[in-house]
């Protein structure tokens, strides 16, 4: 966890700005994304064919 000390005479923002590349650089906001889009493989299963149905019943109106 990056921590970032406050300079004297230093702004909350050019703190927060610091602070959100720390985060950056240490790849903490890429790693709570690749963890929130997470899917049990019961999940992708069940995604994928609900996908298929759907394509197959498009495919079939042109018919």
């Amino acid at each position: 966890m990056p921590r970032i000390i406050v300079r004297q005479n230093e702004s909350i923002d050019r703190a927060i700005r610091r602070f959100k590349k720390e985060c950056e650089k240490e790849g903490i906001v890429r790693e709570i994304k690749r963890a929130s889009r997470f899917m049990k493989p019961s999940e992708k299963r069940r995604k994928k064919a609900l996908k298929a149905e759907k394509r197959r019943r498009t495919n079939e109106g042109r018919r």
